[in-house]
């Protein structure tokens, strides 16, 4: 079988991640909303971006969307091992002024396609802020069910935030 073709959109491109996306990706993880969405810290350098995407491996199949060859958007899935092997992560995250041009939609398809039709990933899961009404309404057009509320779940701007935990299980 050959290798999956990177898939475009009419304004945007998806595609693996390369080394020398490190600054762009970055750049990317320091805006104040992308930021917001995850679990990184403010002011991250380059250096701590080259050894994040170092040490993914091969359990994470690391992509970018990118436009006029500007990173617009960075998602991953990472498989889990041992008795959770048929199960993977989820996280995605979007250029603070590219929200609503379906990047989130095209990174997440991108990423289950794989899990479905490459990696025969059964169950997907993810954790999302409760404030982010956005992505969740995302995840729930894919088919990830709320499974719980996680109480306190990060220190975020501030104050302690509710995340859900989320999950798609293929029949």
């Amino acid at each position: 079988m050959s290798e999956p073709k990177p898939q475009s959109a009419p304004e945007f491109l998806i595609r693996a991640t390369r080394a020398e996306d490190v600054e762009q990706i970055t750049a990317l993880s320091n805006l104040p909303h992308y930021r917001a969405g995850t679990l990184r810290l403010p002011y991250q350098s380059v250096e701590q971006t080259r050894s994040w995407l170092a040490g993914h491996g091969t359990a994470t199949l690391s992509i970018v969307a990118e436009i006029n060859s500007q990173i617009v958007g960075l998602a991953g899935l990472t498989r889990f091992q041992g008795r959770r092997q048929h199960a993977a992560g989820l996280g995605i995250g979007v250029h603070d002024e590219f929200t609503g041009r379906g990047i989130g939609r095209a990174l997440v398809g991108a990423l289950l396609d794989a899990a479905d039709n490459w990696l025969d990933i059964k169950r997907v899961e993810l954790t999302v802020f409760t404030d982010n009404e956005v992505a969740i309404h995302l995840y729930e057009t894919f088919g990830f069910e709320r499974e719980g509320l996680l109480k306190a779940y990060a220190f975020k701007e501030g104050r302690y935030a509710d995340c859900l935990a989320m999950a798609r299980i293929r029949a």
